[in-house]
């Protein structure tokens, strides 16, 4: 009878189990998708590229937006941090290091008088 009991208990318990794991919600695939890119630096943009952060490969954005703009960025990408680099009008190239677009829908790159720079989220 003893024996009978905890065969009972086990196969309840993986009963449970199973049940827990068939509610739970599958995890989501992480990725960047589409983002507003705000630019908050006081200088127009040339150009603007992108690249997995950690590699060499820059591809360009056609989003340029004048300062204290705003433009669509159609972008997808199974990765989350990049580095973004633009080239401001009539003045040097700056980097935004290790940017990270998983789930960001708007993305603001700020740059200083001094020249440091910084990503605001929303």
């Amino acid at each position: 009878m003893n024996c009978i009991l905890r065969r009972m208990r086990r196969l309840s318990l993986a009963a449970a189990a199973a049940a827990l794991i068939a509610i739970l919600p599958a995890p989501a695939i992480a990725g960047a998708g589409n983002f507003t890119l705000i630019n908050a630096t006081g200088h127009d943009f040339a150009s603007l590229s992108i690249r997995r952060f950690g590699t060499d490969s820059w591809r360009g954005l056609p989003a340029t937006p004048a300062a204290g703009a705003r433009s669509a960025v159609e972008f997808t990408d199974d990765d989350c941090a990049f580095d973004i680099q633009a080239r401001l009008a009539g003045g040097p190239t700056v980097v935004w290091s290790g940017v990270n677009l998983c789930g960001a829908t708007a993305v603001t790159l700020n740059r200083s008088a001094t020249g440091a720079t910084w990503v605001d989220y929303d």
